[in-house]
């Protein structure tokens, strides 16, 4: 494909292997073509828009001859036969005449006639392509489009039973395992960096920027001498959000205690030195600072002050001293009046989690990571693959095969298109 062509449009929209937002819209709008509802086109005519739309879906990236290579005749199927019907017979019968119209009419007088669901064997035309190295990382959501997976194939960021394959179009066999690097996997399908300053792209200028091997929505990693400080500062605000909310909430609830409780003077003292070192956190949060650091500084001022299940009993000398001289009631411990229990729990998975996932300039993704906002709809997974986000691995446990009612190749056209496609290509020239 030539250089600035585009992928992705709007007015001849064309149905791609991609996440991207403009495929999303496309696929949404998406309406039956009606090929072959009325006689203006010949039958040469209508096979050739089938193949055509179905092949701009699978496997544009390569060339129509390796596909035609490819093709294959047969159409694997599994027929749904109940156990205990073929322990009594031997099954012949069932598979007697199958396909010349012998099969039993429906009751038409019975009060609900059920439809007989057919096996779409015509939607497993393309399940070789299902087989190619690059197409299996894109349905295992390991790449957002098929063109990032064959570029992470050829960078060597895959391995194929432990050895490394730099072939894109490696034909995997059932029981094969093949892994992806975790930080592509990350780059993949987690949000871009926010680049502050500079002019800003129309979605027309957005449509042809991209290119082979790349997603549109996807910023690159900043190149040498490049500076990255405003997209690390927006990252940074976006992360400490949530913290600074929290430390808001912390200082109302330690101001309130000093009007309402009554307390003595080591606690007055410790609950303003709590506010004051909390208002310098917070101040830290809208500057440069590291959201790490914030949080093992906030992490510590909690440790010093004892907020925890323990703390319900008083260690202080001075509570101490005053029950024992019986003066008033016993003061309320302060971590108690500062946080409930519910609001420990929520803090404590909070820093939890920035410490699983940090926030780090770095990266070539947004940090912390988040995935795709347009991931969900593309968020599935064919039956012939086994999975492990945790690893990046997946296992391909044997061929797509069509069953009663349903075929496994992930298509977004119809029957009838894809049987159009597949007498095309039965064709020898």
């Amino acid at each position: 494909m030539a250089k600035g062509q585009r992928l992705h449009v709007l007015r001849r929209a064309k149905l791609r292997q991609s996440w991207n937002k403009y495929n999303l819209y496309n696929l949404w709008k998406l309406k039956d073509p009606k090929i072959g509802s009325y006689d203006a086109e010949t039958f040469f005519q209508q096979k050739w828009r089938a193949k055509g739309m179905l092949r701009a879906y699978h496997g544009e990236h390569m060339k129509e001859r390796d596909w035609s290579r490819m093709f294959n005749r047969r159409l694997l199927s599994v027929a749904d036969m109940d156990p205990r019907y073929m322990a009594e017979h031997d099954g012949s019968e069932k598979a007697a005449g199958r396909g010349s119209g012998k099969d039993k009419p429906p009751n038409w007088n019975a009060v609900e006639v059920k439809p007989n669901k057919i096996t779409p064997y015509m939607n497993m035309a393309f399940a070789p392509m299902e087989r190619r190295l690059d197409i299996a990382i894109f349905r295992a959501m390991f790449a957002s489009s098929a063109r990032q997976a064959r570029q992470f194939v050829i960078h060597g960021a895959v391995k194929v039973n432990g050895k490394k394959m730099p072939f894109p179009a490696y034909k995997l066999n059932p029981g094969d395992m093949f892994q992806v690097e975790p930080e592509k996997v990350l780059y993949a399908t987690g949000r871009p960096k926010k680049v502050s300053g500079g002019p800003t792209k129309t979605p027309s200028s957005q449509e042809a920027v991209e290119e082979e091997g790349a997603d549109t929505e996807e910023a690159a990693p900043a190149e040498e001498g490049e500076s990255t400080e405003p997209a690390a500062t927006e990252a940074a605000e976006d992360a400490g959000n949530v913290d600074r909310k929290a430390i808001t909430r912390l200082v109302k609830q330690a101001k309130h205690v000093l009007e309402t409780e009554k307390m003595g003077v080591a606690k007055k003292r410790a609950v303003r030195s709590f506010i004051k070192q909390a208002r310098k956190i917070q101040a830290d949060t809208k500057s440069d600072a590291s959201p790490i650091d914030v949080a093992r500084r906030l992490n510590e001022m909690m440790s010093e002050l004892k907020l925890n299940e323990a703390a319900a009993e008083p260690t202080d000398a001075e509570d101490t001293a005053a029950a024992a001289e019986g003066q008033g009631k016993k003061a309320k411990p302060a971590a108690l009046d500062l946080l409930t229990s519910d609001e420990l729990k929520t803090l404590a998975q909070k820093m939890k989690e920035e410490q699983d996932n940090p926030y780090d300039p770095e990266k070539p993704y947004a940090t912390p990571w988040r995935p795709k906002d347009f991931m969900s709809p593309f968020a599935f997974i064919p039956q012939y693959l086994e999975v492990d986000h945790k690893i990046c691995s997946a296992v391909y446990l044997r061929h797509p095969v069509a069953r009663q009612g349903f075929a496994e190749v992930p298509t977004p056209f119809g029957y009838g298109i894809n049987q159009l496609a597949y007498t095309w290509y039965l064709r020898r020239r």
